[in-house]
């Protein structure tokens, strides 16, 4: 504990609040909410801890808090600083699992659509349906039922659908409101339960056909019913109520929690949802922030009720979600909670293992090479490679590295624009200041360790940028590769010498991957514009053909070997004039004959 987060703790009121940890960097790393902000925030800086909140108590240099009125004040206050700070160690549903639902749309001639997007659209969603099959099942079933429209522009005849009962042709004729309020109606009871009365009266139509000797409508009506009873009741029956709710169990073992959540729509168990993240307070706490979270997101629509387990804070719960939220205390329904927890239990010991693996592969490595050389753990790693071919198009790359996974946001090229030809020091020059140059102008955040991709003499013109002209203290470190082109040796240091290190090691591992990878972008890079000066350079001399119109048959065809192939009419719908494109194909023409 340093002297200015000893001084805060020692002022810290008594009151409920939400806390901000601050790394070195500034940078938010950590949100959570207390009930008594004195206790919470001094519980991290004293005692033991495990694994993974001693590392978030490592980096933590600063810290901020935000006295609030009550618990739930902070709890909202809470979700709305983790949603706008984005911060590392905390929870966040970052899946982009959606799942689909049946819509009814609002306009004035509804149709039946499945969508994976919740608007506020004024439409009729149901589900979800986590079985998109079981979705496009249902609605299939629908259209049977109800003469709703099926086409997505409105066509100016009748259609097939109409004459087959199935369509209203509201596209020829004017259908009342209260006609699609009652088939709307009818919808949203058949999928709330009211399938089982549907069936019926269309089993009592089907005997009254066949009594009529009506054959052929009959099998309609029975057709109709095999349908419902493939569609509707194929799954098991978890209550006889038809009530949509969403039961929660949960988890925690060794640091990390997994959140199992069953959706029962209809009365049925249609799926589950599994959630496992590290936890770094209570149990209770983080469940709640889960829960906000949870319905935070559109594509979770909240249901007539949540069941969740008996040690939630169920007024908590339910000013939180502003919904029926129920713990149940015996009977099918608590046999519920117990199943999702016995289900949690299950998913967090099978992804365990992946888990760790994980962490030792990514922030174990990053820890280890950190001891390895001495300095404290380089959670954002910067690396540098230049590219070129001959002193040619000259490019160079950086890629970033943060908790020892990559961070394609940050990457960024380069084209050396003062470094001369051949001058691999003068590109690494350049590049490295041009980047740390921006980095303090625009206070963006800086790299704990930057790993240069050469030899002793670009990390030394990368130090001199670094420390002499921009005063900044960032350890560099250097990677060579061998005769085979595999990474070799880490040099780091000064004056600079070789670190040793186990090949087997997962620091040596993420090494390997932050020197392939920068290689790959820098050399990507390379090839994106040596190809377009290869195109540029074989339209030199054309008469007509000046730098505009280079770029703008550049961008029109994209690549030499298209435009060598292209008609006039081709070149014409690229922008240039009858006699030029004519021009251009027998140049081409002469380019090919010539190559033969």
């Amino acid at each position: 504990m340093n002297d200015l987060i000893q001084q805060k703790c020692a002022i810290l009121p008594d009151q409920p609040g939400c806390y901000l940890m601050k790394d070195r960097q500034g940078t938010i790393i950590y949100v959570g909410k207390a009930k008594i902000l004195k206790n919470r925030v001094r519980s991290y800086f004293t005692g033991s801890h495990d694994g993974k909140t001693q590392r978030l108590v490592q980096e933590i240099v600063d810290f901020e808090y935000i006295v609030t009125s009550s618990e739930l004040e902070a709890l909202i206050l809470e979700l709305h600083l983790i949603k706008k700070h984005d911060p590392k160690y905390n929870i966040m549903l970052k899946d982009d699992k959606t799942y689909p639902y049946i819509k009814i749309t609002a306009e004035k001639d509804p149709k039946l659509i499945i969508t994976r997007q919740v608007k506020k659209d004024k439409g009729k969603y149901f589900g979800p349906y986590p079985n998109s099959h079981a979705a496009h099942e249902t609605k299939k079933l629908l259209d049977r039922l109800y003469p709703l429209r099926k086409c997505q522009k409105m066509p100016n005849r009748v259609c097939l659908y109409y004459h087959m009962g199935q369509c209203l042709a509201p596209c020829v004729k004017e259908i009342e409101d209260s006609t699609y309020s009652e088939i709307i109606q009818e919808i949203s009871s058949f999928l709330n339960g009211g399938h089982l009365h549907v069936k019926k009266n269309l089993t009592d139509k089907m005997h009254a056909a066949a009594e009529s000797l009506e054959f052929e409508r009959a099998k309609e009506y029975r057709d109709q019913i095999s349908h419902i009873e493939q569609v509707m009741e194929k799954q098991k029956m978890t209550m006889n109520d038809f009530t949509s709710r969403d039961i929660f169990g949960y988890s925690v073992d060794k640091g990390w929690m997994c959140v199992q959540v069953f959706f029962v729509r209809q009365g049925k168990l249609i799926e589950r949802d599994a959630s496992v993240f590290p936890i770094y307070r209570d149990p209770e706490e983080e469940f709640l922030t889960f829960l906000g979270q949870f319905y935070a997101k559109l594509e979770h629509i909240k249901p007539k009720e949540i069941f969740v387990p008996s040690d939630t804070d169920l007024h908590l719960a339910t000013e939180l979600l502003e919904m029926k939220v129920i713990i149940p205390q015996k009977g099918a329904k608590k046999n519920l909670v117990d199943l999702a927890e016995k289900n949690a239990v299950l998913a967090l010991s099978e992804k365990f293992h992946l888990i760790e693996r994980q962490e030792e592969r990514t922030v174990g490595a990053v820890e280890e090479l950190g001891e390895l050389i001495g300095i404290a753990s380089p959670n954002r790693i910067e690396s540098f490679d230049n590219s070129h071919i001959h002193g040619t198009d000259a490019v160079s790359a950086m890629v970033v590295f943060v908790d020892g996974k990559a961070y394609k946001k940050d990457y960024r090229k380069y084209k050396t624009k003062t470094a001369a030809k051949h001058d691999d020091y003068g590109a690494m020059r350049e590049v490295v200041r041009r980047r740390y140059t921006r980095v303090l102008k625009e206070n963006l955040p800086l790299p704990d360790l930057i790993i240069i991709d050469g030899g002793k003499g670009q990390i030394e013109v990368a130090r001199e940028v670094i420390e002499d002209e921009l005063g900044l203290d960032i350890p560099i470190a250097g990677l060579v590769k061998d005769g085979k082109h595999q990474t070799s040796q880490l040099l780091f240091g000064e004056p600079l010498d070789i670190i040793p290190m186990k090949r087997t090691s997962e620091a040596f591992y993420l090494l390997q991957r932050i020197q392939d990878e920068v290689h790959r972008f820098a050399i990507t890079f390379h090839r994106q514009q040596r190809g377009k000066h290869t195109i540029a350079s074989s339209l030199d001399g054309i008469e007509g053909i000046g730098p505009k119109r280079k770029t703008l048959l550049l961008k029109h065809f994209g690549s030499l070997k298209k435009m060598q192939i292209a008609t006039k009419e081709e070149f014409i719908e690229a922008g240039l004039p009858e006699k030029l494109a004519d021009i251009m194909v027998s140049h081409f023409q002469k380019s090919l004959l010539s190559s033969e």
